[in-house]
């Protein structure tokens, strides 16, 4: 069983940046594709990004949402059992709560079907 924890969420302006963190426990964490959602109200929950390696390869690879990319990093330490998205130039529209998951498998990552685990997710809010 892996159970994931975040934080750093928060109120911004426009602009800004935030870190958020999400802790695992559980499970043989260098393994797992580690992705990042978010769900605005009355939305569906959106792929944010991701980090994964290929089944056989030892590296990894990160893949954004094109609304994200170029503004935000995600990024894992697996000594620590650590993901991180750092988010730049924040805008209201990235205003949602922010949910890690985790998935022993390695694919389809940008959906969150894929996901074995979640964390019960941290706000992010943007003010204009």
């Amino acid at each position: 069983q892996v159970q994931l924890v975040e934080s750093g969420g928060g109120l911004v302006q426009a602009g800004g940046s935030l870190r958020l963190s999400c802790a695992a426990s559980g499970g043989t964490f260098s393994g797992y594709a580690m992705g990042w959602f978010r769900q605005a109200p009355g939305k569906d929950r959106d792929f944010v990004a991701a980090v994964f390696r290929n089944i056989g390869s030892t590296y990894y690879q990160n893949t954004y949402a094109a609304s994200v990319k170029g503004r935000f990093t995600i990024s894992r330490d697996n000594a620590k059992n650590m993901v991180y998205l750092q988010m730049n130039s924040l805008k209201p529209e990235d205003s949602a709560v922010y949910y890690c998951a985790a998935s022993t498998v390695p694919v389809a990552v940008q959906y969150h079907s894929s996901y074995e685990y979640w964390g019960q997710g941290t706000q992010v809010t943007v003010s204009s």
